[in-house]
């Protein structure tokens, strides 16, 4: 008890040296937080991933299409339980800058194959029976103030032209990992201006997407379906969701790994700047430290007074910039919602986040300490008066 009134004493000796390093840490952990949590939120479609879910696409690339003629053959495959399929539409809401995901798909198997997306019963079933009608995300409809019944335009980039539609439902994620950004809307609606602008290059979807009975036989159902087109015209590449997914994210490896590389070098920063504080703390109490050696005080309690000392004032600015990541991280969502539609500070962040403190606690202290604990009694004294 002794010892931990006086490391609180110690550590509010000097407000002001104290308040800044305190602060030093609080924005270096926030920072640390927030970059980790970009990762994270980079890996999101990655994680919430359905080990039953396939993705067919040409071998080729994701840009070049698949025939529809090859859906009755895909579902006569043993071990696929459901087929749909979908395409990438790429609309915008009034401007460029209100951007959000919006594919054509396949309004009956599609929908069944994300449980994960709610939506309600009947509005489900006046989706599928309107050609014109669409369901969005929650997180895009409260963006945009989207209602049930309301009508709205898109206008097409990859598809020119205007291309009205009826919301008929809201869904929700199952949990907080889940996507409510995008807005999906009927294939056929799509493939019927299609064959107004481009007669030839209608009647084919963007990929395929496959629900296995079996999680345990996909590679051998992606297989299958693979050598089913083996030297056709349009060769297929089948892989599990999460393997599609990661195709996407190693476009931006280099991307992910400076964000890695700078929230490494912001907890080497702030130890350094931590180290720097300790030092001047520990040149200024040598003197002290050799009345506490000539009072019986051995080098390893002398040495617990300048390690605690610096791990009190790294925990108070760790346990402020943890407090402060949750805001902060609302705000970033609210802010790039449309880049990152799953921002969440997750616990694995938040263990990372208390790591570093320890970290940086224990770092800081290491050179201060080891002199502190060895200091001479006599030439300690001269640093007295």
């Amino acid at each position: 008890m002794i010892i931990l009134k006086i490391l609180l004493r110690n550590s509010l000796r000097h407000p002001l040296r104290s308040t800044l390093t305190v602060l030093a840490v609080a924005v270096a952990i926030l920072s640390f937080g927030l970059l980790r949590t970009v990762i994270d939120a980079w890996y999101a479609g990655v994680q919430a991933s359905s080990a039953a879910r396939l993705v067919t696409r040409n071998s080729i690339s994701l840009t070049m299409p698949l025939p529809l003629a090859y859906a009755p053959r895909i579902r006569q495959v043993e071990g696929v339980s459901r087929v749909s399929w979908g395409n990438w539409f790429g609309g915008i809401y009034q401007d460029e800058k209100n951007f959000f995901p919006s594919f054509a798909v396949e309004p009956y198997g599609y929908l069944d194959l994300y449980p994960e997306m709610v939506l309600a019963d009947a509005e489900l079933a006046a989706f599928r029976r309107e050609r014109t009608a669409c369901v969005v995300g929650r997180k895009t409809a409260t963006r945009f103030g989207w209602k049930v019944g309301q009508t709205i335009t898109l206008r097409g980039t990859i598809y020119p032209g205007d291309w009205p539609m009826t919301i008929r439902g809201i869904f929700r994620g199952r949990d907080k990992t889940a996507d409510e950004s995008p807005l999906m809307f009927h294939w056929d609606y799509l493939n019927e201006g299609i064959k107004r602008i481009w007669p030839g290059a209608a009647d084919s979807v963007g990929w395929y997407l496959i629900g296995v009975k079996d999680p345990n036989r996909a590679a051998e159902v992606s297989a299958a379906v693979d050598g089913m087109f083996k030297n056709s015209l349009a060769e297929t590449r089948t892989e599990t969701e999460k393997a599609f997914n990661l195709g996407f994210i190693s476009m931006t490896e280099a991307i992910i790994t400076i964000i890695r590389l700078v929230s490494l070098a912001v907890i080497a920063i702030i130890m350094v700047v931590a180290a720097n504080t300790m030092a001047m703390t520990a040149r200024e109490r040598m003197g002290e430290y050799a009345t506490f050696k000539a009072l019986g005080f051995d080098g390893f309690r002398i040495g617990i007074l300048v390690w605690g000392e610096s791990l009190t004032l790294t925990a108070a600015g760790g346990a402020l910039g943890m407090a402060l990541t949750f805001p902060a991280a609302r705000y970033f969502e609210s802010q790039l919602g449309q880049f990152f539609p799953v921002f969440l500070v997750s616990s694995t962040t938040l263990v990372l986040d208390l790591a570093a403190i320890v970290l940086v606690g224990f770092a800081a202290s290491v050179v201060p300490t080891w002199r502190a604990a060895r200091v001479n009694v006599v030439e300690g004294f001269r640093h007295l008066g």
